[in-house]
């Protein structure tokens, strides 16, 4: 049941990454000139580390208690990135974090341990969250 729910949310993601693609692609003032499209400093579809992370949060049971920009169970992905600084130490840190669980730091509820992801996937996964800090 949960992959039918993870499907579900990569083809919305997609669909909606793609739809927002082909609107800017059409933009036009009033006088009916089009505007030059220039690729967003915000936008990280490019990155290997955003594209590799989100295919593993998303294959993974991570949205069933997270979600980017708002508490569930857990904390809002964005919360997280604001909190932590994209250094080696913090991702190897939190990676930990995910493959045993834990609690307190967000709240009295327990994150699920996941002993079964290898490290370099949950390294991926931090590395997602952490891109997506405010400017």
């Amino acid at each position: 049941m949960k992959k039918y729910f993870v499907t579900a949310a990569v083809f919305a993601l997609i669909a909606a990454a793609c739809n927002n693609s082909s609107n800017s692609a059409n933009n036009a003032d009033s006088s009916g000139s089009t505007t030059a499209v220039t690729p967003k400093e915000d936008d990280l579809s490019s990155n290997p580390d955003y594209t590799k992370g989100l295919a593993l949060v998303t294959s993974n049971d991570c949205f069933t208690c997270h979600k980017i920009d708002e508490k569930v169970t857990g904390p809002a992905y964005r919360d997280v990135a604001n909190k932590y600084d994209n250094t080696d130490a913090n991702v190897k840190m939190l990676a930990g974090k995910i493959i045993s669980g834990g609690s307190g730091i967000w709240g009295p509820a327990a994150m699920t341990p996941h002993p079964a992801l290898a490290e370099a996937d949950a390294e991926q996964m931090v590395k997602y969250i952490l891109l997506l800090r405010n400017k």
